[in-house]
């Protein structure tokens, strides 16, 4: 199955929230105020955020007025062709430009943080990528222990401490390793939670700074993994962790699981994030590197 399908079929239960797209196009008045308040809703209702929902509304309203679009037809594709600029923002592929490169993965517990890094892990030994998992996340009870499974499903190395263990300590010697074994990237994983959002976050300001001291030259991409269930609620984490871990980019999982497939618009469109990959399964090639015009069309593909 290639991309586009596992995209499209992962967001049937979205394509199902807008399917009164369909409906609403089909009734296309340049004019009607009724027609553009009911795709504002439309939007509204798959998680796009209500800001967002307004701020494509607007554009369309305003290439329809340029364009002198007449037909539902053309106006269908005038919104493909918004969505699909809206989430054009950011760099969408991975900057592992140096050997080792870092990829810090970051995000609240329970959002499938491990389960990405296992999945990626393979995809970038799949393109020939020498990879090692370092467990930074001492925090969570069996953190390291489910780490170590997917390093093992995934044929990558691993360097973890005990639970309990300083997180830095942990990366130090991961850097260490990988400069030592010749790795092409680092994959941190890292604690979803601490006593309070303070500490949370100072930990992983203390593991950057430990990458920039022993590794200035690197490329270091930052990763917020965001449950695409959790809907509005993930975007306020999103902002909390952009504040203060210096995001390059989102991994939207569960996106098969939400008929609220809509976030992704308000990330780029609120936050000026590229989202990087998505997860649309439990298998190991579940995870797809992200494409916005893919998305925007999958949307509206019969």
């Amino acid at each position: 199955m290639g991309f586009f399908d596992k995209l499209f079929n992962g967001l049937s239960k979205t394509k199902r929230n807008l399917e009164e797209l369909e409906e609403i196009f089909q009734e296309f008045k340049p004019n009607s105020d009724d027609f553009y308040e009911e795709l504002e809703e439309l939007l509204v209702v798959s998680d796009t955020g209500l800001a967002t929902a307004e701020e494509i509304v607007s554009r369309l309203r305003a290439k329809v007025k340029e364009e002198h679009i007449r037909y539902g037809d053309e106006a269908r594709e005038a919104l493909i062709a918004i969505l699909a600029e809206m989430l054009s923002v950011g760099e969408a592929e991975l900057k592992l430009e140096t050997s080792p490169a870092v990829i810090m993965m970051v995000g609240v517990n329970g959002v499938g943080k491990t389960t990405t890094i296992g999945k990626l892990a393979a995809q970038l030994k799949a393109d020939g990528k020498k990879v090692l998992l370092c467990a930074g996340d001492t925090f969570r009870a069996a953190a390291a222990e489910q780490l170590t499974i997917w390093a093992e499903r995934s044929g990558v190395e691993i360097v973890k401490h005990g639970e309990g263990s300083d997180p830095g300590a942990v990366v130090y010697d991961a850097i260490c390793a990988a400069k030592a074994r010749g790795s092409d990237v680092i994959v941190v994983d890292t604690a979803g939670r601490l006593h309070n959002k303070a500490n949370l976050m100072n930990e992983l300001a203390k593991i950057r700074r430990i990458i920039d001291r022993d590794l200035p030259e690197a490329s270091v991409e930052t990763l917020m993994v965001l449950d695409a269930t959790t809907g509005q609620n993930g975007l306020i984490q999103a902002k909390q962790f952009l504040e203060t871990a210096g995001l390059t980019g989102i991994v939207l999982t569960k996106l098969d699981g939400t008929a609220k497939g809509g976030i992704v618009f308000a990330i780029a469109n609120e936050l000026a994030l590229p989202v990087k990959y998505v997860g649309v399964g439990e298998g190991i090639d579940d995870l797809i590197p992200f494409v916005g015009k893919d998305f925007a069309e999958a949307l509206f593909k019969e």
